[in-house]
C-alpha cells in the first residue's frame, strides 16, 4: 500500500509539472494538429523534389522565394518529408508532407516534435536544429529532408 501511495504521488507531481510548464505528456496527446487517414492516402505523390513554379530571388536574400519540397527520409517508424516555404528570402514555414503515423506512439511523438522542429528551423533559418529528446529519428529525418529542400532554394 505504501508503494502505491508513493507511485500515485510521483505521477501526480509529474502531471502537475507538465501542466505548469505546458509540456506534452503521453497521457494527454494533442492530436488536433494532423488528420490521420487511411495508410497511403495522406502521403503526397513521391515525384521527387520539385520546387514551386514561382521562384523569385530578392536582393541579398539567402534563399529564393517559393515552396521547395525535400526528399523523403526514413525515420525508422515511417517516412518524413517536408516542404520549406520561403518569402522575402527567409524561411517562413516548414510543412510536414509525410510523417510516421501508423502507430499511436508515432503520432504522439510527431505531434510533440514537429512544431518544435519547425519553430527551430524558422529561427535558425537553416536545417541545423537541435534534436528533440524522444524524437531522435524524426529530428534527423526532418533535418535531412529540410536540407534537400533548402539546397533547391539557395539564391
Amino acid at each position: 500500500m505504501k508503494k502505491l501511495t508513493i507511485a500515485v504521488f510521483i505521477i501526480g507531481i509529474f502531471i502537475l509539472y507538465s501542466f505548469t510548464y505546458n509540456q506534452a505528456i503521453a497521457l494527454l496527446p494533442n492530436q488536433t494538429r494532423y488528420s490521420i487517414g487511411v495508410a497511403g492516402n495522406d502521403s503526397p505523390s513521391s515525384t521527387g523534389t520539385t520546387p514551386a513554379s514561382t521562384t523569385t530571388s530578392t536582393n541579398g536574400a539567402q534563399y529564393k522565394d517559393g515552396s521547395f519540397t525535400g526528399d523523403v527520409e526514413d525515420a525508422h517508424w515511417g517516412n518524413i518529408q517536408v516542404k520549406a516555404i520561403i518569402q522575402n528570402g527567409k524561411i517562413t514555414d516548414v510543412q510536414f508532407l509525410q510523417f510516421p503515423n501508423e502507430r499511436n506512439r508515432s503520432v504522439i511523438i510527431n505531434n510533440y516534435a514537429d512544431p518544435i522542429l519547425t519553430n527551430e528551423a524558422i529561427q535558425a533559418q537553416n536545417a541545423n536544429v537541435d534534436i528533440v529528446s524522444g524524437a531522435t529519428d524524426s529530428s534527423e529525418a526532418f533535418m535531412q529532408s529540410l536540407t534537400t529542400a533548402l539546397s533547391q532554394a539557395k539564391a
